[in-house]
């Protein structure tokens, strides 16, 4: 049985409509007869499934529709047509800053984020040394959270999504974040996560390290789905020369 099953998957926003522009504008729009409202489809007819222990790579210039895709997944968004089914619980990480409080400790934070995926403090308790450890943060534990670099908050974002043992695990360019030792690190967990039975999506513009961490790709361009498959090294291959036609 799948644990990721997507059957003609669309998207569609919609710009322009009241909700951007504000009521005001939008009735005196409607009065002059001047409001129109423009369809842009992020995503169109997305298909393919994933087994337990697949991890996924999706491949894409900017404004293919990856992250939106992504935000169908995780349950962020709702398909405006087609049907997006997965099993078990999510840990999705697609924007770093995402579930935090400027305001509040790297503690506190810790056990919001966890809060927010779902898990119970006496999980967060049992775990929370562990995350610590991993983000190299034990010595910013009770400071405030604006006082982290970006690399800092982007390590503690990863150490939590990966050290709850998810069942599905969603990746938004944060391999790419930190110095090139917890790069390493962060890799090393992936494939421990993989090893464990995690169903794993992976978004990602390094196609190296696709083909070394992926065992099935999914290129997407301008919204459409070109190619999907267990031969990554041929997909990656095709899509780089694409980029060089470019």
């Amino acid at each position: 049985m799948s644990v990721i099953e997507l059957k003609d998957v669309s998207i569609r926003y919609k710009i322009g409509d009241f909700k951007a522009i504000g009521l005001k504008d939008y009735v005196i729009q409607k009065i002059k007869g001047d409001y129109h409202v423009q369809e842009f489809w992020a995503d169109r007819h997305i298909t393919f499934s994933l087994e337990k222990g697949d991890m996924l790579g999706i491949i894409g210039t900017n404004g293919a529709g990856k992250s939106t895709l992504l935000k169908a997944i995780s349950g962020i968004m709702k398909p405006t047509e087609g049907c997006v089914r997965c099993l078990g619980n999510i840990a999705a990480l697609l924007e770093l800053a995402s579930g935090f409080d400027n305001d509040l400790t790297v503690r506190e934070n810790t056990y919001l984020r966890g809060a927010m995926l779902g898990y119970t403090r006496g999980f967060m308790n049992d775990k929370y040394d562990e995350i610590i450890a991993f983000a190299e943060l034990a010595e910013f534990q009770d400071r405030p959270f604006r006082q982290l670099s970006s690399g800092m908050k982007s390590r503690l974002a990863f150490s939590i999504a990966s050290l709850v043992d998810p069942d599905i695990l969603i990746l938004d360019e944060v391999l790419s974040v930190g110095d090139g030792a917890f790069r390493k690190r962060s890799e090393e967990k992936m494939q421990e996560i993989i090893r464990g039975g995690a169903t794993t999506i992976l978004v990602s513009h390094s196609l190296e390290q696709v083909q070394n961490m992926c065992n099935k790709v999914l290129w997407l361009h301008k919204g459409r789905q070109v190619e999907f498959g267990d031969r990554v090294d041929d997909v990656c291959a095709r899509y780089e020369a694409f980029l060089d036609e470019r």
